[in-house]
């Protein structure tokens, strides 16, 4: 698992806020405190230190470049955005941002996946969103995840739009924020479906590891390099 000294590498103060996007129309905030429930997880269980109290943001707002990540969630269809929010997705993105969205619909409701593929295609092209590799380091930064899972079991796959060599949006349709979300009380919101709490934990893990992926990317692939390397500085073939 990561070590302090990975956390350094990104700045010693550096506090990592997930914020959430908010649009017009639509439900922007499904789940209102899933993003802090996710802070507050990677913060007790990694070194990296998260701001509990997200915000919410417009893709045309300048500031959007003060967080290297936006959580993007809905649970029906949204009015098309606007082509200066567009231009702000894909200026944020291509800058070294990195966008979860989080589809919280109920089964029979398609609206919300419709105007995201929408938003997606204006932003990066067509053909740009694809399944994530189940083979991908996003499925191991932190945590060993074989299949994601969130509220809901949903499709046995993450997808995903990568630029310059990165994974830079992950889409799923998962309800990850529902696994996430509690109630003024403490106690979860939503019931977990349909591996109870056991795949709540395994929500967690795989939010866990988006976070850690956009902030060291495949840092957990190279280490695969790291014999080789110890024994070079040894002097060792």
């Amino acid at each position: 698992m990561y070590g302090p000294e990975v956390v350094r590498a990104i700045g010693d103060k550096t506090t990592v806020e997930i914020r959430s996007v908010l649009y017009s129309g639509g439900n922007p905030s499904p789940r209102p405190n899933a993003a802090r429930r996710l802070a507050w997880e990677v913060r007790q269980r990694t070194s990296v230190d998260t701001r509990l109290e997200s915000s919410q943001i417009r893709l045309s707002d300048p500031r959007v470049f003060d967080t290297p990540l936006l959580y993007l969630a809905g649970d029906r269809a949204f009015p098309p955005l606007s082509d200066a929010e567009v231009q702000g997705l894909r200026r944020f993105v291509d800058y070294g941002g990195f966008v979860i969205v989080d589809d919280a619909s109920p089964a029979d409701d398609t609206g919300f996946d419709a105007s995201v593929r929408r938003l997606l295609s204006r932003a990066f092209g067509a053909q740009a969103l694809a399944r994530v590799d189940e083979k991908h380091v996003v499925f191991r930064s932190f945590y060993l995840v074989s299949r994601p899972v969130g509220r809901t079991e949903g499709p046995a796959y993450l997808e995903g739009i990568e630029r310059a060599g990165r994974l830079a949006v992950v889409y799923s349709r998962h309800d990850l924020g529902g696994a996430y979300e509690r109630d003024n009380l403490g106690n979860y919101a939503h019931a977990v479906v349909p591996g109870a709490e056991r795949q709540r934990e395994l929500a967690f893990r795989l939010g866990v590891n988006l976070i850690l992926y956009a902030l060291c990317l495949d840092y957990k692939d190279d280490q695969v390099h790291a014999p080789f390397i110890m024994r070079r500085w040894a002097g060792r073939p």
